[in-house]
């Protein structure tokens, strides 16, 4: 009977390439490919935004972190990133789209200068190699066993070239068309497939079921603990959460290239504030739908562990029963939605990655703007060579040691906050020079690998000390004032620099050289 499971996920791994393609048309220009001509329904670019920032663990581990006591912890998370959303896409998308852009980081360029320009897009390659390395490696480790239960005994390296060889072929071709249509689709099968175990459970467990869930705290919305340890160490402290995930969703959402690409797709400002603030409540549906799923898991197990479930950990309880549980062909559409939030983050960092190197470092390399057709051959070459560079780091991750989970997490902490801190740099500082910013941009990025590295904090658990580090969300407002605080203070030597202009206040405002990075007239 696995033989029809395994059909449906090879026909989805084949349909999802062919459907991509069709859907993205054919690519004229460099903008085409890297913003879509800006034409793009801001529903389809929602979509597209939740499902790149969804990988395989997270999809896995919403369930099992519900299931063994952190309730709706993560929808607690999701509210603090519904308001950071609000504010980026009230103080930054109306920025980006009057100004042209095609990155983030060009209006750094046009407001500061293309040294910062190139420093900020090299932080932003750099990092989200590592991270999606790690990320790929890491999601390769569920789909493994998944296989392995389906009589497909395929090794790491294995997995990991096949998902990027077929991600590749419609990023390739299609660009973020292809990219923004597969992820929506992408999206629907995973949430559908929790949608679908919803419903089998609720059937299972019945109204008793979702008293005892809650009785037992497994629908416990807020962590009220305000102790200042359990505060700045715990993700899912109140303030924590809400705070600080304002503020880390403002950089990971207002300042990284991968989500602002896809905001930028959409046909006007209005479009993309809608697909900005519409992504914050599809994720904060999709945490509540998966961390219902570890609650009702909860009862359906009678709340036993995951020792005696015969389980190595919280990760393998969601796909122990989308394989136990479920029917045969509709476990296998649920492991296809799993391959497909790899293959969703995977593809848009591929994009994103290319059109950051071509439009913020590569461009600066031309005294005049290239041709149209000589950019998107290099655009479709470093889509290219970002995905061999990726592939063979997250295969040097299979023959290596360590968390690699924790690892991806702790990667943006060193520069996020650098990130949006240039950003405001440019907007509340206006003596600040690009000196001003390059020094701070370096120091914050010092500052902040020492916290990630070093800083840890004596918080008591179970009547010993355990030293743990802060906690991501506080990074990025830490780094935030390290680059306000030096970027401001280097700014007081000097005079104002004539002619500041802070791009894209008014309508129209916007300088012709950022549209022309990629589209020129």
């Amino acid at each position: 009977m696995r033989r029809l499971d395994l059909l449906v996920i090879v026909v989805y791994l084949v349909a999802i390439a062919v459907i991509g393609l069709r859907l993205a048309g054919r690519q004229k220009s460099a903008k085409d490919y890297f913003v879509g001509e800006g034409h793009m329904p801001w529903w389809a670019v929602s979509f597209s935004v939740v499902a790149t920032e969804t990988s395989v663990l997270t999809v896995i581990s919403l369930p099992g972190g519900a299931y063994s006591g952190q309730g709706f912890g993560n929808v607690e998370l999701a509210l603090g990133y519904v308001i950071g959303r609000v504010v980026v896409a009230t103080a930054l998308i109306p920025l980006y789209k009057r100004g042209g852009f095609v990155s983030a980081y060009q209006y750094l360029g046009c407001r500061f200068g293309p040294r910062l320009q190139g420093l900020a897009s090299l932080a932003f390659v750099f990092t989200r190699l590592l991270a999606e390395g790690v990320r790929l490696f890491a999601s390769a480790i569920p789909i493994k066993l998944l296989l392995d239960e389906f009589g497909v005994h395929a090794g790491y390296r294995v997995i990991i070239v096949v998902l990027t060889v077929i991600t590749v072929v419609y990023t390739y071709l299609g660009g973020i068309k292809a990219v923004i249509w597969t992820d929506a689709i992408q999206m629907g099968l995973y949430l559908g497939g929790a949608l679908l175990a919803i419903g089998v459970l609720a059937g299972h467990v019945g109204g008793d079921g979702f008293r005892r869930a809650l009785h037992a705290g497994r629908f416990t919305l807020f962590d009220t603990d305000f102790g200042l340890a359990h505060i700045l160490t715990s993700p899912f402290a109140l303030p924590t959460a809400i705070i600080g995930g304002a503020i880390f969703a403002m950089a990971s959402h207002g300042s990284d290239q991968l989500i602002v690409q896809r905001v930028l797709a959409t046909r006007s400002p209005r479009d993309g504030q809608k697909a900005m603030i519409g992504s914050g409540v599809f994720v904060t549906v999709q945490f509540a739908a998966f961390s219902l799923v570890g609650a009702l898991l909860w009862s359906y197990n009678q709340g036993r562990s995951f020792t005696e479930l015969g389980l190595s950990s919280s990760d393998d309880l969601y796909p122990d029963f989308i394989l136990h549980g479920l029917p045969v062909v509709i476990s296998g559409l649920l492991v296809a939605g799993i391959l497909g939030a790899a293959m969703g983050s995977l593809s848009s960092a591929l994009n994103s990655m290319s059109n950051s190197t071509v439009a913020d470092i590569i461009h600066s390399l031309f005294r005049t703007t290239p041709s149209e057709d000589f950019l998107l051959r290099v655009a479709r070459l470093m889509t290219l060579v970002w995905a061999v560079l990726m592939a063979l780091f997250a295969c040097a991750f299979s023959a290596g040691t360590g968390n690699v989970y924790l690892t991806g997490l702790t990667i943006a902490g060193y520069t996020y906050g650098a990130l949006l801190g240039a950003f405001l740099l440019g907007r509340l500082v206006r003596r600040a020079s690009e000196a001003d910013a390059v020094i701070a941009f370096l120091v914050t990025v010092g500052v902040m690998t020492y916290v990630v590295r070093g800083v840890r904090i004596d918080v008591g658990a179970a009547g010993a000390t355990v030293p743990t580090a802060i906690a991501a969300q506080w990074l990025v407002p830490l780094g935030v004032m390290v680059t306000l605080t030096v970027g401001g203070a280097a700014s007081l030597f000097h005079r104002a620099p004539a002619g500041v202009q802070v791009v894209a206040d008014e309508p129209g405002s916007g300088p012709d050289r950022a549209a022309a990075a990629v589209a020129p007239d």
